[in-house]
């Protein structure tokens, strides 16, 4: 690794800040394992988490005359692998860590990975670029196919295709439950209408009563509106005349989250057999 400046202290302050948080953060034994994993002095382990991470990675870039041993902590700290159950948690981390690291020049990825990226100079801009709509998507608890098709869209703060990168992935999920092809109001059609034998490939429920056979019209109708609203005209329309605003796409995200949910437990029929 070729040598990576020192983190200016409040910087290194604020990343500590994140890894460390009293609630969600590294818990006192992790911090000391990583530590010790990286060959990095912990000259006081009693001190509040985040000071005595602080302390730790302060000291020894001064020793160093560089940083590479702070960016292998956080790399070694943000390993995917880590966080296995626990995507929430990764992404929320995640998030925090690139306000702060955004101002140095990093990024840290999906794949925790770090990358260069021009250096923010205010709050705003940190905040524009750092994956604020990601953030507000996982305080919804958005289906995590959701954030998985739009990742590096979002990341970009590009609503215009995050959503319809949203909308494929609901066409995705039924494409794939049933065998069907096709796409967008065709394929919910073929897979959810009742039909004339009143048996969809899909079901959401047991169809046994009014109320569910309404249920399963009603869903198959709001993907539908879905599809036609936003997949058909920015599949066709240039990004500069489609008017979609950061409000519009995070309700359009929620909702192919709740397609999502509904689909996951939506079973196949004996019309498939």
């Amino acid at each position: 690794m070729a040598a990576h400046p020192t983190f200016p202290a409040a910087e290194l302050e604020s990343v500590c800040r994140v890894l460390a948080d009293t609630d969600n953060g590294l818990s006192g034994s992790e911090i000391g394992r990583l530590l010790a994993q990286q060959g990095i002095a912990d000259p006081a382990p009693d001190l509040t988490k985040w000071k005595r991470l602080s302390l730790a990675l302060g000291q020894q870039q001064q020793r160093d005359g560089c940083g590479n041993r702070v960016v292998s902590f956080i790399l070694e700290a943000m390993k995917p692998v880590r966080y296995v159950g626990k995507t929430e948690i990764f992404e929320a981390r995640r998030v925090e860590l690139n306000h702060v690291l955004i101002f140095t020049g990093l990024e840290l990825g999906s794949d925790g990975q770090l990358r260069p990226r021009e250096a923010a100079k205010t709050l705003t801009e940190a905040d524009q670029r750092a994956g604020r709509l990601r953030a507000e998507l996982l305080k919804r608890n958005v289906h995590p196919d959701v954030l998985r098709f739009c990742r590096s869209e979002l990341l970009q703060e590009n609503c215009f295709h995050a959503v319809l990168e949203a909308t494929k992935s609901v066409a995705d999920k039924i494409r794939t439950k049933t065998g069907l092809t096709g796409d967008g109001q065709e394929l919910a059609d073929a897979a959810l209408a009742l039909g004339k034998s009143g048996m969809p490939f899909l079901a959401f429920n047991s169809l046994q009563t009014e109320s569910e056979q309404s249920e399963q019209k009603g869903l198959l109708n709001l993907m539908k509106g879905m599809f036609g609203t936003f997949r058909n005209p920015t599949a066709h329309a240039p990004k500069i005349s489609w008017n979609m605003t950061e409000q519009d796409a995070l309700d359009l995200l929620t909702m192919a989250s709740f397609c999502h949910r509904r689909l996951d437990s939506a079973a196949r029929t004996p019309r498939t057999a």
